[in-house]
């Protein structure tokens, strides 16, 4: 199963068979069905052609999926604005830049280079809703494609200066003061896992006066370790802080929406608290709302509470908690994975904004990185998954694991609005499918990693057993 379709887009790995893989075949279907779907979009009396900008990430395939899907949309009489090499948020804020009426990235995000996806965005940039990705897949399902001819074709148009425009309009935010930034003289390691990161950190860096120290930052797709910025894949920055006197490290995803620390200790930060110490900053000076899905720490509930505002947790998903950010007007919101949504900016997971609002937050502060870390409420996750194959039923997992805690009197609350979360106490588990691979997700959290651990290590034993896995 290595082909998924879900709320995060199409994604898959690269080769295989057709329907099964993300082939050229499968590029250029989904391709159609979402150029089709924006032509059903527009009223029959608009005159001019549509217009998408696309952008792709540094990985190996993407030249070819980019190739692909461009030249797709321009067989539907589709004009592209192409941003090649770029970032998920780059290409989010060059979508109503543009005034275009909708885009694509092509990145598989934190997934290995064997993988890459169709990330597909509004005209407000935004990730699609459900129903509007629901529509994309029956088009696709039915093939339901009408190609223009050839007096009708798109037109590609270049542009490679979003990068910059983006970390213009990053400097720009009023909370963001380069200045105060500068004045501190940081030194600051950036690991870009040779990706479109490995550009655009470094620039954003420079540009706010800081000594950027580069580590695997060159945008060849070949990602020096697995992707995903957790703990047991960045050995080799932990140790590069420490020998370089760093006063943090910088660890970006491939598309440059997820963003975790390293203390300057040579110890994680913590990717939950990227999105804890971007909204003590901005809670300081502007209180408000927060949003953050129901797989992230209870620390942003406490950090909310602190400056007098309302907490509430959405489904996974970056659509879930942009729809309820807007519904709640919260000031500032995202994932426990890193990802930071910055309204003011835009509505998506930014790295560049979490990266600017951290450094002038440190900067107004006379502590450092592992003493601000230290300051703040102290929760431990444990992040587990177990490999999904066709004989496992997911569904029939979290029924029974709901029915097992419903009535159970050690639980505080239960929630079925995404998998299973259950809150105890002083802990909670969440149980869900994944939007982005074939696993199962067992996320815990905790007051002491032990005791996180440990809850993981039961409920996956209760899952065992439920399922006779």
């Amino acid at each position: 199963m290595t082909l998924i379709k879900s709320i995060s887009g199409i994604r898959g790995t690269i080769g295989g068979k057709v329907g099964e893989n993300l082939t050229p075949v499968d590029a250029i279907k989904f391709a159609s069905a979402y150029g089709t779907f924006l032509k059903n979009s527009q009223p029959s009396t608009r005159n001019t052609k549509l217009k998408v900008v696309i952008g792709r990430d540094a990985r190996i395939s993407g030249p070819m999926i980019h190739n692909l899907v461009m030249n797709t949309l321009l067989g539907l009489g589709i004009d592209v604005i192409d941003l090649g090499l770029s970032t998920t948020p780059t290409v989010e804020i060059a979508v109503p830049m543009e005034k275009a009426d909708g885009g694509i990235i092509l990145t598989a995000s934190h997934n290995p280079k064997q993988w890459n996806a169709l990330k597909l965005l509004n005209s407000k940039g935004e990730f699609l809703s459900g129903a509007a990705g629901e529509l994309i897949l029956e088009i696709a399902e039915s093939e339901a494609f009408d190609f223009s001819d050839v007096d009708s074709l798109g037109e590609i148009t270049v542009n490679d200066a979003y990068m910059d425009i983006h970390i213009d309009e990053v400097l720009n935010l009023p909370l963001v003061d380069a200045e105060a930034v500068a004045k501190r003289k940081f030194k600051v390691v950036v690991d870009g896992v040779n990706s479109s990161g490995g550009i655009i950190i470094p620039k954003l860096l420079e540009q706010m006066g800081v000594e950027c120290v580069k580590l695997y930052c060159e945008p060849n797709g070949h990602f020096p370790h697995n992707p995903e910025p957790l703990k047991e894949h960045l050995g080799d920055i932990c140790k590069l802080v420490v020998e370089e006197k760093a006063d943090f490290g910088i660890v970006v995803d491939p598309d440059v929406d997820r963003l975790a620390f390293i203390s300057n200790d040579g110890e994680m930060f913590g990717e939950e608290y990227t999105l804890v110490a971007c909204a003590d900053y901005v809670l300081s000076k502007t209180p408000g709302n927060t949003v953050s899905n129901m797989s992230s720490s209870r620390a942003l509930r406490d950090i909310t509470i602190k400056y007098n505002g309302s907490y509430q947790a959405s489904a996974v998903g970056e659509v879930n908690v942009v729809e309820l950010m807007k519904k709640t007007n919260a000031i500032i919101g995202g994932e426990g994975n890193g990802g930071i949504i910055y309204p003011e900016s835009h509505y998506g997971r930014d790295s560049l904004v979490g990266v600017a609002l951290f450094l002038t937050h440190l900067a107004n502060l006379d502590m450092t990185v592992s003493e601000l870390r230290a300051s703040y409420p102290q929760y431990y996750m444990s992040k587990n998954k177990i490999e999904l194959t066709p004989q496992i039923d997911v569904d029939a997992i979290l029924v029974a694991m709901t029915e097992k805690y419903k009535n159970d009197t050690s639980t505080s609350s239960l929630s079925t609005i995404d998998g299973v979360k259950i809150d105890f106490a002083v802990n909670w588990v969440h149980l869900r499918k994944s939007n982005t691979e074939p696993i199962i997700r067992i996320y815990t959290e905790a007051q002491t990693q032990q005791l996180a651990d440990d809850l993981a290590i039961r409920i996956i034993d209760e899952i065992k057993a439920v399922s006779g896995l």
